[in-house]
């Protein structure tokens, strides 16, 4: 996959998910780790640093990392490029942002 440079939109989302106000409660837990992976799988697809064809695979025992690397095989393996991920992580953010609130 050709080299996509990061748009500044999705520069800002990454610092924007950072400063969310307020963070979930338990019952938004699950409903926040699914969003998590989506966010990871949709950053390492729009940055493609390394490419997904590159990447290491986690260990056995990394559950966390195979979460995380299997969302990003299913974003890649859809064909989504690196700047429709980008797009994609941006409205996430937003919509992340809108409902917990947002310093900054």
């Amino acid at each position: 996959m050709p080299f996509t440079p990061k748009t500044p939109a999705f520069e800002k989302a990454i610092k924007d998910s950072r400063n969310l106000k307020q963070k979930p409660d338990n019952d938004e837990l699950l409903e926040l780790n699914l969003a998590q992976t989506q966010l990871y799988s949709l950053f390492k697809q729009g940055s493609q640093d390394p490419p997904f064809a590159d990447a290491p695979k986690p260990g056995m025992f990394d559950l966390t990392g195979k979460a995380k690397y299997n969302a990003w095989k299913a974003v890649d393996e859809e064909g989504l490029e690196a700047k429709g991920a980008q797009e994609r992580y941006v409205k996430k953010v937003a919509a992340l942002k809108e409902k917990y609130g947002f310093e900054g």
